[in-house]
């Protein structure tokens, strides 16, 4: 062995750092906090010296290809013509952000909710919720399973990257990661609590900008009753909402909003939904999109031998190979591969 290797031979900053840190928490971080050590993964393995637990979680999360894929993934509206549209690259880099401050502001483990944040979305679709959508159809139908993004999110950081190593993550930020929907169990930790609202907070918002500047929406279409609430813009209902979540978990104990703000949300959300995430605009690109996954499901499932590797699984089923397969594509990808097995040869050229 090297006598350069750090972990065998530390020098004097990496033989101190641990300590260090942790007595660094347990002066500033709240007695709700989670801590970032001990480090509980799957596999033990030996500690790095100059970063805690969570932010070698954090780097591995950065690193990996997921991650790399996002900025190709549909946020809301897909292949828009514009540089300034969200991917679900940016949407993830916005939702950590605001988790972030959220978490500085509680006294809460920013590393943690850094980590959760950035790693949050890694299993989504291509197409966005719409490919969740029919990827989840098509699973129900060929073998009575079904698709939950979050669910694959959890897969690819413990099964998938690494050639199907994983990435051996911390406890609390698989858990985290997995539970940051709605629709999951509630997190263990308020760090991860604090992602999953936020990740809402965000995407509410960020999508209204999105889609005023599609021109699917104008901003005098708005629901009065809760921009009276939240602010006229998106920069000042997210600082609204962000005070509010602070002030009101403070008081609790726990991560909650406001009744004002959460019901003045929640309406917002609801006339998102029925305008924006399935309005007439949305319902058109529904069609196309069902067309591209149902057809690349069904060829793959029927063939899987044309699946280029078993998506990092050893022994995976056929379900999950195709479901790894079809879920780690980016949009310009998927579509590439539809058209190469719609398209003639004489027409392609």
């Amino acid at each position: 062995m090297s006598a350069m290797d750090p972990h065998a031979n530390p020098g004097l900053v990496a033989a101190e750092f641990a300590a260090r840190q942790q007595e660094r928490e347990e002066t500033l971080l709240s007695p709700l906090a989670a801590r970032s050590w001990p480090a509980r993964r799957l596999i033990d393995e030996p500690a790095c010296g100059l970063r805690s637990p969570l932010q070698r979680d954090r780097d591995r999360i950065v690193h990996c290809k997921a991650f790399r894929r996002l900025k190709h993934k549909t946020q809301v509206f897909v292949s828009p013509e514009g540089d300034h549209y969200r991917t679900r690259l940016t949407h993830t880099i916005e939702v950590t952000q605001i988790a972030r401050t959220v978490a500085r502001a509680l006294r809460l483990n920013e590393d943690l909710t850094e980590a959760i944040g950035l790693g949050h979305d890694l299993g989504h679709p291509p197409f966005g919720h719409i490919g969740e959508a029919v990827l989840d159809k098509c699973l129900k139908e060929r073998f009575d399973g079904g698709f939950r993004h979050y669910e694959q999110s959890l897969r690819v950081v413990d099964v998938l990257e690494r050639d199907g190593a994983g990435l051996n993550l911390t406890e609390d930020v698989r858990d985290g990661i997995a539970c940051h929907s709605g629709r999951a169990p509630a997190p263990r930790t308020l760090e991860g609590s604090i992602v999953r609202l936020v990740d809402r907070i965000a995407y509410i918002n960020h999508d209204i900008d999105d889609a005023t500047r599609a021109g699917v929406v104008a901003e005098a279409d708005l629901p009065d009753g809760p921009i009276a609430i939240l602010g006229q813009t998106g920069s000042a209902r997210i600082d609204y909402l962000v005070h509010d979540l602070v002030e009101h978990s403070q008081a609790a104990g726990a991560i909650v909003q406001g009744q004002e703000a959460g019901a003045a949300m929640d309406e917002l959300r609801t006339w998102m939904f029925d305008n924006v995430y399935l309005g007439e605009s949305a319902r058109a690109e529904h069609n196309r999109i069902e067309r591209v996954i149902t057809t690349l499901f069904n060829h793959y499932a029927t063939d899987p031998e044309r699946i280029p590797d078993a998506g990092g699984a050893s022994g995976a089923s056929l379900d999950r190979r195709v479901t790894d397969y079809l879920a780690g594509m980016t949009d310009r990808y998927c579509i590439r591969v539809f058209e190469q097995l719609t398209v003639p040869e004489s027409f392609a050229a």
